[in-house]
């Protein structure tokens, strides 16, 4: 009896030795909130991110570019996300200087619920502002039938499914919407939330395309990924150069281009409406928001390790979504913004 005891009680000792000898790792949960644009590429780099760096955990509410900006700038969150750059005013009511740091480009679409449709919709900016601002009411109507010759169009009333909550693809899309039409821009204006002449709201870009989705005979604008992923069709949207264009990679990456040379040192900025024959007309940068100086030494290590990472290995991914890689002189740009987060003043990179 005293051998098998003192037997077990080693047999104790030497597991305590060995729980000992390496320390646990300590957890690391970084929480985000904002954009729903960029939610189906954020998730595929966190699920991804958790291969390599398991005890880094990442939880993002995808609520909207609004909802993101608040956050970040009240810090209740360690990192915003949003489509809509900071304006100067909400940047001097955050604790301290935010970093925007874009990550990828994206499209913003309108997109329909038209069953007899086989092919895309064309329109012109003169029929989608009309449409939004309510002067265009039915599929029918001769301005749709003149720009889609060959097009059986119905005749169907409209029903327009606009955002709900405060949205960056609202602030893209109305931006869009302000550059092409005096009337929208003085009724309307551009921002993460109007006051919508009409339609029916919807939260985030997964609410707006269920919706389109339940309702026929509906437009609403979505990014490019919710409306493949929902099976919805598209339109093409002419461009600053009258040329009919689809949103794929090639053609927001010629927005991106278009205006790559230009892009101010603090990386805000909008691509909407470039010229170029090939240029798709609404088209954006969306953006992480970090405090430059951080509270949490670990954390701030553990968001810049991320981003970095995202830019030179989760980068491959964005293709597959839908989403363009940045230019190459915003890429660098990007890279000196990251290597700039840092703890009392010194770089966690």
């Amino acid at each position: 009896m005293f051998r098998k005891l003192t037997l077990i009680l080693l047999l104790l000792f030497l597991l305590a030795l060995i729980g000992c000898g390496k320390p646990a790792t300590r957890p690391i949960l970084i929480n985000g909130a904002g954009a729903t644009f960029p939610y189906p590429l954020y998730s595929k780099w966190f699920d991804e991110y958790a291969k390599i760096r398991p005890e880094i955990r990442f939880n993002y509410q995808s609520i909207g570019s609004g909802a993101g900006i608040r956050q970040i700038i009240e810090r209740t969150v360690d990192f915003g996300a949003t489509d809509a750059p900071m304006t100067d005013e909400q940047l001097q009511r955050a604790k301290a200087e935010i970093l925007h740091i874009p990550t990828v480009l994206g499209a913003v679409v309108v997109t329909y619920n038209i069953p007899e449709l086989t092919k895309p919709l064309q329109l012109t900016p003169e029929t989608l502002s009309a449409i939004f601002l309510g002067h265009l009411t039915r599929w029918n109507d001769s301005r749709l039938v003149k720009t889609n010759p060959g097009v059986a169009l119905p005749d169907k009333e409209i029903t327009i499914v606009r955002r709900s909550d405060g949205s960056g693809t609202t602030f893209v899309f109305t931006d869009y919407l302000s550059s092409i039409s005096s009337e929208w821009q003085t009724k309307v204006g551009k921002g993460t939330a109007v006051n919508w002449p009409s339609g029916i709201g919807a939260k985030g870009n997964e609410g707006v395309a269920g919706q389109v989705k339940q309702i026929p005979y509906s437009i609403g604008y979505v990014e490019l990924a919710y409306a493949i992923q929902s099976k919805l069709g598209y339109a093409a949207i002419q461009n600053k150069d009258g040329k009919f264009v689809l949103p794929t990679l090639e053609s927001i990456t010629e927005a991106a281009a278009a205006t790559a040379a230009t892009i101010p040192p603090d990386l805000r900025t909008s691509i909407i409406n470039p010229p170029g024959e090939k240029a798709y007309p609404i088209a954006a940068y969306t953006y992480i928001l970090v405090y430059k100086e951080q509270d949490d030494p670990m954390k701030g290590k553990a968001i810049a390790e991320f981003l970095w990472w995202a830019f030179h290995r989760g980068e491959k991914y964005a293709a597959d979504l839908l989403y363009a890689p940045l230019p190459q002189n915003v890429v660098k740009l990007t890279e000196a913004k990251i290597k700039a987060i840092s703890y009392q003043g010194k770089p966690l990179l």
